[in-house]
């Protein structure tokens, strides 16, 4: 019986001990169940892939004829090399035909891949049961292994990262591991020539830049930085986000601001205020907000508050001038910032 760990299937995958039989690929992060799947074919097919006969099926293809499996794996190669069958959206209705290649595959690697199974799964008891069987299970990656992916591939690709790269880019992507090879693939085919990145690269490329340019709308008003400022609502505005959203999001920005201030008022600093916040703001925005909070007095924040209230008022009464109004009062709230 091998039922491997999590952590154990990487190195499987770099080495096999077996080169027939049935492999299962399972778990809740399909990317991953993907990868590993694709991986494992790939060594399977040699030196040659071209000469790999591999045949690709879905699982309720044959849900509804379990014959065609056991017809497949049993049949001769008219052109040689060496038989690889694939089955995606693998289900417990393949355990029968299963059954009758479990113990004499006939020299062919059956790759199944499958959805999170429970281990009482008939489909998943069966292969780890098998002595020609390798259950492999695909669980989200932790930040470890997020991390070692980033930092494999981009060594492997020559380029080398500023020190705020692995962190941005972690806290940009999720724990589907099919999304994460695709934004790294993207960046590394990105920084081919430079054979560097920077933050501003990854932000750039794999975030949601709809999010940054009002990220950046929100601290430049709020810093009293103009340049910025105009180029933020630019991206903004050419992104067709409402301007009545901004205001909207301004209107909220400049209340929490409000609201820290009077801890800040209280004794505590600004990273300590912020340090405590849940959720807590994102990494890249900790040092303006603290910027923005000794800027701003209780009083001045209370005066911007009133404004940004005023200005949703007379963009509601006259939509067709929300983008003038939303300008205006942005700029006017940036100056005061660049005046304290």
């Amino acid at each position: 019986m091998t039922a491997l760990k999590a952590h154990e299937v990487a190195r499987f995958l770099a080495r096999p001990d077996l080169t027939e039989g049935i492999f299962l690929a399972y778990g809740p992060d399909g990317g991953l169940v993907r990868e590993s799947a694709q991986r494992l074919i790939r060594y399977l097919s040699g030196d040659d892939p071209a000469s790999a006969n591999v045949t690709i099926f879905d699982g309720p293809e044959l849900t509804a004829d379990p014959s065609l499996l056991v017809l497949e794996a049993r049949s001769v190669s008219l052109f040689g090399g060496k038989r690889i069958i694939r089955v995606r959206n693998a289900t417990k209705a393949l355990v029968m035909p299963l059954t009758d290649l479990r113990d004499d595959p006939g020299g062919t690697a059956i790759v199944l891949e499958a959805d999170n199974l429970p281990p009482r799964d008939a489909l998943r008891a069966l292969v780890e049961a098998a002595k020609l069987g390798r259950a492999l299970p695909c669980y989200p990656d932790s930040d470890e292994t997020l991390v070692a992916l980033m930092r494999e591939s981009f060594n492997q690709a020559g380029i080398r990262v500023d020190q705020d790269v692995i962190p941005t880019l972690r806290e940009i992507l999720g724990n589907d591991r099919e999304i994460t090879r695709r934004e790294i693939e993207k960046l590394v085919f990105y920084a081919a020539k430079s054979k560097t990145l920077t933050r501003e690269d990854v932000l750039l490329l794999c975030a949601d830049n709809g999010a940054l340019a009002i990220d950046a709308i929100l601290d430049a008003t709020g810093g009293g930085h103009a340049e910025k400022l105009e180029m933020a609502l630019n991206r903004a505005l050419a992104a067709n986000i409402n301007p009545q959203q901004l205001l909207a999001m301004l209107t909220n920005h400049f209340a929490n601001l409000r609201r820290w201030r009077t801890e800040v008022d209280g004794g505590k600093t600004p990273r300590a205020v912020l340090d405590g916040l849940k959720p807590k703001p994102h990494f890249s925005r900790v040092s303006a907000l603290e910027q923005q909070l000794r800027l701003w007095s209780d009083s001045a924040l209370a005066l911007a508050s009133d404004r940004l209230l005023q200005a949703t008022s007379d963009s509601r009464r006259r939509p067709a001038l929300a983008e003038t109004v939303l300008r205006r009062t942005t700029l006017a709230l940036c100056m005061l910032a660049a005046q304290h």
